[in-house]
């Protein structure tokens, strides 16, 4: 999956750019996509929402035109897996995260066929760093794992990764020009990095390679969440 040429650099930006819609309840969900009007086409849905409506916001999104990337990073044997994304597929969303382990990306790449879902290898969350690796059990730098699993996720038939920005450029030399790269952890100049350790500003991760950005507190939690995104928007055209 490459992303959508548009006719100017904001409508390019447009249809790389994800909402995360990490709210506690889908009355606010629903006021940010009100508020973001037909400015903002896609939106993540993560499981502090799924498990609270989001399953049906995310239908509600795909018949009036947006796209979703449905956030649950799925693993477990092959036909949970396999099932899972069988009944995903049939919402209509655009995206799904499956967690980067061969024989999971494999189920659901099989599950898959046949329908117009772009399937994410999740690498290493954004919120771990070398320690947090050593903590887990694996004895390598995230920068070294995320080669792996994108290898991995690439030679599975996965359409795409999600990495962190500062890997981008890295993924995309080993994946080539068509898969995805979806990048959370995209902070704006000047904005808290949280609870996320490796992060990048969203003009710099386009650079880098990112087909999608995803920025969730900078927008969402924004005084001005349309004014917040637009901004985005323009510091992502400016590459």
């Amino acid at each position: 999956m490459t992303a959508t040429t548009s006719t100017t650099p904001r409508e390019n930006a447009k249809d790389r750019l994800i909402v995360g819609l990490d709210v506690p309840s889908l009355d606010t969900a629903r006021d940010i996509v009100a508020e973001l009007g037909d400015d903002i086409l896609w939106y993540k849905i993560g499981y502090q929402l799924a498990f609270r409506g989001g399953l049906e916001l995310a239908g509600e999104l795909v018949r009036n035109g947006r796209k979703v990337f449905l956030d649950l990073k799925f693993l477990d044997i092959d036909n949970t897996v396999a099932k899972g994304v069988e009944a995903v597929a049939e919402i209509g969303v655009s995206m799904l995260t499956i967690h980067a382990y061969p024989r999971a990306m494999r189920a659901a790449v099989d599950a898959a066929h046949g329908h117009d879902l772009t399937l994410l290898a999740v690498t290493v969350l954004t919120s771990m760093d070398m320690s947090d690796m050593e903590e887990a059990g694996y004895a390598m730098p995230p920068a070294d794992l995320v080669a792996r699993r994108a290898h991995q996720a690439r030679d599975s038939g996965m359409g795409g990764i999600v990495c962190a920005a500062p890997e981008a450029r890295m993924v995309r030399t080993l994946v080539g020009p068509h898969m995805a790269i979806v990048t959370p952890g995209i902070r704006p100049a000047g904005s808290d990095a949280g609870d996320q350790k490796r992060v990048m500003t969203p003009r710099a991760a386009i650079l880098a390679g990112a087909s999608h950005l995803v920025v969730a507190r900078p927008i969402v939690a924004a005084p001005d969440p349309r004014q917040a995104a637009l901004a985005i928007l323009d510091e992502m055209k400016a590459q």
